[in-house]
């Protein structure tokens, strides 16, 4: 492990290791000597073989990942049926996702992306609407976006964006991210006033929170490019 890492130096204070893309990489300040960082990677060796094969596991399942007719897919937290029907057109009618028949396993993919597009812009639309009426707050625009590592963001120009993927988690966790925007609102920041103006409106958001992580840990495992 000594010398397989990326070395990234910069006027940082301190030494950090982070496992991007299943490859270890070194941040540290910009006069620290390469026998002081070899010395802390090597210290580290443990750790970072955990965190290189837990990785590769979630690269290989995401790389096996895989839609066809009758796999489940999840919709505000309850799993729905991919089926095949009739017609040229694919959409969600309560019970279902529904597409056409003879779809290979990347076109089903896609069409089940595009519906869920469809279903976040139009429920995360009207949450951001309630909520920031509940709020006193005004967002200029709610968008869809198809951001992979963020569930959701608050611009200068007060632009609320959400991630397409936050459709999935159950309706308590979505309300937690909406709020959680909205919030940004009036604090463009994680202070603590941030946080109570959060509070404010969910007592309970640190559980729903956690329970957020609890779906990126899922979709981790999950290859929903297309």
């Amino acid at each position: 492990m000594k010398n397989n890492y990326t070395l990234i130096k910069s006027r940082r204070k301190t030494i950090a290791i982070y496992i991007r893309n299943g490859c270890a990489e070194v941040r540290a300040p910009s006069g620290m000597s390469k026998r002081d960082i070899d010395a802390f990677v090597a210290s580290k060796e443990r750790w970072i073989n955990d965190k290189l094969a837990l990785s590769r596991e979630r690269a290989a399942r995401a790389d096996a990942f895989c839609l066809a007719y009758g796999s489940d897919v999840i919709y505000r937290g309850r799993p729905y049926t991919i089926a095949a029907r009739d017609g040229n057109r694919a959409g969600f009618d309560g019970e279902r996702f529904f597409m056409p028949h003879g779809l290979p396993p990347e076109r089903i993919k896609y069409a089940c992306v595009q519906i869920y597009r469809m279903l976040a812009r139009r429920h995360l639309t009207d949450r951001a609407h309630y909520f920031a009426a509940q709020m006193g707050q005004s967002p200029h625009a709610v968008k869809i976006s198809g951001a992979k590592t963020r569930w959701g963001s608050c611009s200068a120009k007060k632009n609320i964006n959400f991630s397409w993927r936050l459709i999935m988690a159950d309706d308590a966790v979505i309300d937690y991210v909406v709020v959680h925007e909205l919030a940004h609102l009036s604090e463009m920041n994680h202070s603590a006033r941030f946080w109570k103006v959060v509070e404010g409106t969910l007592p309970d958001f640190k559980t729903r929170r956690a329970r957020l992580r609890e779906l990126q840990r899922k979709l981790s495992a999950e290859d929903w490019d297309s």
